[in-house]
């Protein structure tokens, strides 16, 4: 079966595209496991599906790399938004996309009338550990809590920004060996949906360095609502102010959490190429 895609890249973290409302449905999850592949497919972080809905403007769906499905993507949300607009899709500039972490709002932010960035309202992050979730916290914030993996200790403090995100403050994020304790995380067993991992070193309290061991996808170069979540553990430890520069491996996002609890999430969204794939 052929089909059109689109690819489209926001800070690294790639996506391959497809407009389920013009193409014939597949199989996403084996279609991604196959496209996503860097070797043998298109290669990707994750598939993004364009679909309609019922209680928002557009509706999205996140495959995995590995063929599972994620409840939010945060620079998936902002190619997304790029998407719809620069295709003639919506006329607004800020609209609502249904997802599987509740409805978000995109901002599109043009300069003389070209996308520049696109800004997403991420909604509330979720403190209580069972809602995150995190096992044997009940409803208590999980707030540099211990935790042992692989006979190391660490410190984890848990946001979830309707997907789980377990937060690691070290000294060195660029040398951190994330190849080995990212993969430990993601299935420790404090974490029943496993969970995405950001290893982050405060630079200053406006500057935060992280990388990100995303469940489902292994190392990526970016991840938006691992800086969300990054940033809200970086204030409730007292590390950073409440609106921080997060440099990641591909590139920066800037991540406000603002005083109505709501966090913003700003940062780039670029279209790479458009093609046809047979699966």
């Amino acid at each position: 079966m052929k089909f059109n895609f689109t690819k489209l890249q926001g800070t690294g973290n790639d996506f391959i595209l497809i407009d389920c409302m013009k193409e014939p449905a597949l199989d996403y999850a084996g279609a991604a496991v196959r496209l996503c592949d860097r070797h043998y497919g298109i290669g990707a972080d994750g598939i993004l599906l364009v679909l309609p809905s019922s209680r928002a403007d557009f509706c999205m769906r996140i495959i995995n790399a590995d063929g599972s499905e994620a409840e939010m993507c945060g620079n998936g949300i902002r190619c997304f938004a790029r998407y719809v607009y620069d295709k003639g899709l919506t006329e607004k500039e800020e609209f609502t996309v249904e997802t599987g972490a509740g409805v978000l709002v995109p901002k599109i932010i043009l300069n003389k009338g070209i996308v520049q960035q696109v800004k997403v309202d991420m909604g509330e992050p979720i403190l209580a550990g069972d809602k995150i979730p995190v096992a044997g916290f009940g409803n208590n914030q999980v707030v540099n809590e211990p935790i042992a993996i692989n006979g190391r200790d660490f410190k984890m403090t848990c946001v979830s920004m309707g997907n789980p995100h377990c937060v690691v403050f070290v000294e060195d994020a660029e040398n951190f060996p994330i190849m080995e304790f990212g993969p430990l995380f993601e299935v420790c067993d404090k974490f029943p949906k496993k969970t995405n991992t950001e290893f982050a070193q405060i630079i200053d309290a406006e500057h935060i360095r992280m990388r990100v061991w995303e469940r489902g996808a292994a190392v990526t170069l970016a991840c938006g609502t691992g800086s969300c979540a990054t940033l809200t553990a970086a204030v409730l430890n007292g590390l950073t102010k409440r609106q921080a520069e997060i440099q990641l491996d591909g590139g920066r996002l800037t991540v406000e959490w603002a005083d109505n609890n709501h966090l913003y999430m700003t940062g780039p969204a670029e279209f790479v190429f458009c093609g046809t794939a047979d699966i």
